[in-house]
């Protein structure tokens, strides 16, 4: 059993700043890849941010210079620092990360519950 659980989220006015975190627990053998995916009402699911085992990262557009992504693996945690927040940055953060369990061969993906974020103008 492998859960993710993120915490963090929360109505910020534009312009301000917010530290989403989240933690995976359970029979973890192995993490690759964590990141950050967030959907606003109407909207498909998007990637923000993301990642590496090897410590690469790659952001969407929309977010970089502003958002900065960051992980902890001593702790399984992966975080997401969001600064210069914008009205159009509200939605549901969803944390994903591709894990491979004890005494598995093979990844697979999890998602945590997801964390709203609100910027109110």
């Amino acid at each position: 059993q492998v859960q993710l659980v993120e915490s963090g989220g929360g109505l910020v006015q534009a312009g301000g700043s917010l530290r989403l975190s989240c933690a995976a627990s359970g029979s973890i053998g192995s993490i690759k890849a964590m990141g950050w995916y967030r959907q606003a009402p109407g909207k498909q699911r998007e990637l923000v941010a993301i990642h590496t085992s090897g410590g690469s990262t790659n952001y969407a557009d929309s977010v970089k210079g502003r958002f900065t992504i960051s992980r902890d693996n001593a702790k399984n945690t992966v975080y997401l620092q969001m600064n210069s927040l914008r009205p159009d940055d509200t939605a549901v953060y969803y944390c994903n990360a591709d894990i491979r369990r004890i005494g598995m061969v093979f990844s697979d993906t999890y998602w945590g519950q997801g964390t709203q974020v609100t910027v109110s103008s």
